[in-house]
């Protein structure tokens, strides 16, 4: 096992380590019974994650004398519902999973997600730890206690703020990662750099495609860096009062796309982010807030990595409608007094938060977009 780094969230009592490092997963009993208030966890995780990981988890908890219950999820962002919701907690309640009992989230996004809703409301309250397997996971949704399902009105609408007591993130399971599953959590790697570090992105530039190969240094850095400053930001502002809403550069976009596909896999979360990180800079492009130089840097970087540099190629029967799209943003979680709330730009590293966005811009954009 080698761990490569970690980071500190400070959260008062309820601070907790992100763990980065290769070869986790097969000593996890070392990281996870310390927390344990008894030797008994249940493990949630997907079809897909069950067949690659689960074993090797459930073997390290064993030898720490740790049973565990495991229950699968199927695979997919349409797991992330009220359907499936009312199964995992009903399976939890049949295993007899105590308020102080912990459970572990194995997999994804999308499991990360279900599974920390879960645990928020499951007896008013249960310990969970976060064990990502996704580079998407990894670096934005383990970290931070955002959990919540998706439904018809949009992404991640119905939640909670719980935070986990551990994210564990082995970089090796990285390695069992399709090409577009990787090239997803990238675009959030990315955001990163455009939100607050330019000279990462700088570095992105350079090393990305190491990023996507399976570089074991440079996949770590990429990492580290991601949930140094997730962790930052979300340890100044841990319920998106202020700051933490950074962390959604391009998603208002983002959100509307995948509500519009329905969540069906045509568009993976990943995908529709890169296509809102560009958005996001045409906006700021369009309102006179950034320069053309820097938009088009971060469409020749997406692109050359293989990612959506602009509106996706997956698209409704009838095609991408603006004021379509316009209306699935009203909905977006950051609305306020009925005015949208975009993550704006200044240049490349610089971002910040405005409510002060007309809808024909918006429009406009988009417009353009589908013009090009």
């Amino acid at each position: 096992m080698s761990v490569f780094g970690s980071v500190r969230l400070g959260l008062g009592d309820r601070a907790y380590d992100v763990v980065v490092g290769r070869g986790l997963l097969a000593e996890a009993e070392r990281h996870i019974a310390p927390l344990l208030a008894r030797p008994r966890v249940a493990v949630v995780t997907d079809s897909n994650v069950e067949r690659l990981h689960l074993e090797t988890l459930t073997q390290a908890l064993a030898r720490g004398g740790i049973a565990a219950t495991a229950i699968v999820l199927p695979a997919g962002e349409e797991t992330k519902s009220f359907a499936h919701l009312e199964k995992l907690l009903d399976k939890l309640l049949d295993a007899r999973i105590e308020r102080t009992d912990t459970i572990l989230a194995l997999g994804g996004g999308v499991v990360g997600d279900i599974t920390g809703f879960a645990a928020a409301t499951l007896r008013r309250g249960t310990p969970v730890v976060q064990v990502p397997t996704t580079l998407l996971a990894q670096v934005d949704a383990a970290i931070g206690g955002k959990t919540g399902i998706d439904t018809r009105h949009g992404k991640n609408l119905i939640g909670a703020f719980h935070q986990p007591r551990l994210v564990l993130s082995d970089v090796a399971t990285l390695d069992t990662l399709p090409r577009r599953e990787l090239l997803a959590g990238y675009a959030e790697v990315v955001k990163y750099g455009l939100l607050g570090d330019g000279r990462f992105f700088e570095w992105l530039e350079q090393n990305g495609r190491l990023v996507i190969t399976g570089d074991v240094a440079a996949r770590s850095y990429a990492v580290l860096t991601s949930a140094r400053m997730k962790a930052e930001i979300v340890q100044s502002d841990e319920r998106e009062s202020g700051a933490r809403a950074l962390l959604n550069l391009g998603h208002t976009f983002a959100h509307a796309l995948e509500t519009e596909l329905g969540y069906d896999g045509r568009l993976l979360h990943g995908e529709a982010v890169a296509s809102g990180l560009v958005l996001a800079f045409e906006l700021s492009q369009r309102l006179g807030l950034v320069g053309a130089a820097d938009t088009a840097r971060v469409r020749r970087h997406l692109a050359q990595i293989g990612l959506p540099a602009g509106l996706p190629a997956a698209a409704p029967a009838k095609g991408w409608d603006p004021r379509v799209l316009l209306d699935h943003m009203r909905q977006d979680k950051k609305v306020k007094g009925g005015t949208l709330t975009f993550i704006l730009v200044k240049a490349i590293g610089k971002a910040f938060v405005s409510r002060e966005i007309g809808e024909s811009d918006v429009l406009g954009v988009l417009d353009a977009e589908l013009a090009a």
